[in-house]
């Protein structure tokens, strides 16, 4: 079976990311897919933003993105680019920690304005990590993911549509 990973890089629990989070897990169960996810906000604060390499929890984060064949990167979009919280986490993986890896991001934000992230913020920090798949990532408007109660969304028809069509060729590119 094809193992994938789910770096989130949403500052809290409560993040309309985790609506994203919900229904892409949901696909990834419905085809049979094993995954694991890194919800970086639980990872030592201290750990991250020192950089300590020797953590036992950025190790054994590492170890999941490492035994995954495809990596699932989702980012809110905060000031033209991607979290910093994620950031955090990326300068803690191996130099080439990506390579061999097939990536999908998956963006939040306000506006369409800052649609060129992916290509622009996060890609080219993929790519030094070695990640030479990288999936036409999915970007999508905090609008269209509707808060319905704690922690639980809806996502429109729109959004789940492209959603549904970056994880298929995703899925195919592993």
């Amino acid at each position: 079976m094809t193992n994938v990973s789910i770096i989130v890089g949403a500052p809290n629990e409560y993040s309309r990311l985790n609506g994203i989070l919900d229904f892409i897990t949901k696909l990834l169960q419905e085809k049979g897919i094993d995954y694991e996810t890194i919800n970086v906000h639980t990872l030592p604060a201290e750990d991250l933003i020192q950089a300590n390499f020797n953590s036992e929890a950025i190790i054994r984060a590492n170890e999941i993105v490492n035994k995954s064949t495809g990596v699932v990167i989702l980012t809110p979009v905060y000031k033209a680019s991607y979290s910093g919280i994620l950031k955090t986490f990326l300068d803690l993986l191996p130099q080439k920690g990506l390579e061999d890896k097939v990536i999908l991001p998956l963006i939040l934000g306000g506006t369409f304005g800052h649609l060129l992230t992916i290509q622009y913020a996060l890609n080219p920090v993929l790519s030094v990590l070695g990640a030479t798949t990288i999936s036409n990532g999915v970007y999508t408007i905090d609008q269209h993911i509707e808060r319905t109660g704690e922690n639980t969304f809806i996502i429109n028809e729109d959004a789940q549509q492209r959603l549904n069509q970056g994880i298929e060729a995703f899925l195919r590119l592993i």
